[in-house]
Parts: C-alpha cells; structure tokens; sequence
C-alpha cells in the first residue's frame, strides 16, 4: 500500500511523545504488541524499556541518544509541516486497529490537533491516557458497549453531526451537536449497555481508561481475555 510503513494482521500500539506511565504501556501493548513511535516517542519508548521497531514524523523531537540507540533504518523521515506527527504515523501503518498512548495529557494544542486528525480518518485508532479512553464513533453502523450504571459517557463533535443514543441520561436524539455549539460531555450510562448511532463523522466518544476493552470492542476489534488495569 502506498505510504504504509508497517503493515500488520493484529493491533499496533503508536507512541507520541507525551506522558505514558509503565501502566499504560503494558495495557496498551497487551492488546497491541507491535509498536510504533510517532517522532519524539521514540525517546518515550526507550524509557519505557521498550524499541519500536520504526519511528515516523518530521523528526524535530527526537534525540541523538534515540538516533543511536535505534539506528537509522527504523527512522522514516516526513518531512512535510501540513501535518502532524499523529497523522503521519496513523497513515503510515495498516492494521486492523491502533492504540494511541502518549498523545494525551500533554499540551493542549497538541490534544486538540490529535483530535481534529481522529475526526478525519476512518481507521479503527483509540487513543488511550491517564483518565481516558478516546474513539471516533463510526458512521456507518451502531455501535453497542457493555458498561455500568453511573459511568461517564461524553460524546463530543468536532464537527456538526447529529445521531440517536440509547442507555444515557441525557439521550441524543433530535439534537444537532456541533464543536460552537450542543455537545454531551459529561454524559452518564443507565442501564448495562448503551448504543450510538451518528449519522456522519466527526463524533467523539470519550470513556473512563478501565472501559478500553468495551471500546475496542465495540469498533468491533476484541481485546485479550484478562487484560486490563
């Protein structure tokens, strides 16, 4: 495929260079073991004892120390500045899904560039950090998760999109959410399973960390038996 950089049957983990404790990594790279930095996370790999087997981005974070450590045939240099590292390192690996640690809990600039790319692209991408749990809700086809009474739920649109919902305390139906005006944040379940159905792209689910399973299942992926926090 062109631009694909590492292509795989199973899940990848992409590394940002944000905050990543042992914990995330470990939870991540159990559903995902392949890993893949995005620039500067090349650094946040090696001090999480772990080498990624390519670096992608414009390479403007990343350390001699890593260069070294790495050599020069995992690094996989764009140079372009009309993207981010996220959306460089997204496009340049195939896989039936991703988890994106380290793109989180960071600058807020850099969150909110994360999330316009999230929006944009259809692959199967979770972004995973400290308290969250992130995904784009598919526009094709509603989505089912097994959760429990009082979880928080938040949708939020990064673009104007509309949809119907069932299981939440303040439904979705008939409402035109758009990032300047009606969002669901701060939603809550109340029953054990909940759906969502938006019409068009652009709708972001955001779930508490221990709900990374439920997510990925259902962005109709799987997970592990037994993984988790």
């Amino acid at each position: 495929m062109n631009g694909v950089i590492v292509q795989s049957q199973g899940g990848i983990t992409l590394v940002g260079g944000g905050p990543v404790s042992p914990a995330l990594f470990r939870l991540a790279t159990q559903y995902a073991p392949r890993i893949v930095a995005a620039d500067g996370g090349a650094d946040r790999c090696l001090a999480l004892g772990a080498e990624p087997e390519a670096v992608v981005g414009d390479m403007d974070s990343v350390s001699r120390r890593a260069r070294e450590r790495l050599g020069t045939a995992r690094f996989h240099p764009i140079a372009e500045q009309d993207s981010t590292d996220f959306d460089k390192v997204l496009r340049s690996v195939h896989a039936p899904f991703t988890i994106g640690v380290g793109f989180l809990g960071a600058r807020v600039d850099h969150t909110l560039a994360v999330f316009n790319v999230l929006a944009r692209r259809t692959e199967r991408c979770v972004l995973l950090g400290a308290q969250d749990v992130v995904f784009q809700a598919p526009a094709d086809r509603r989505i089912c998760l097994q959760m429990r009474a009082g979880d928080r739920f938040s949708l939020f649109p990064m673009m104007p999109v509309t949809g119907v919902s069932e299981g939440l305390e303040w439904p979705i139906d008939g409402l035109n959410l758009s990032p300047g005006g009606q969002t669901s944040t701060s939603n809550r379940v109340t029953s054990g399973k909940v759906s969502v159905h938006a019409a068009g792209p652009g709708l972001l689910v955001i779930l508490p960390r221990k709900r990374l399973e439920q997510a990925l299942t259902a962005l109709g992926v799987g997970g592990l038996d037994g993984a988790g926090p």
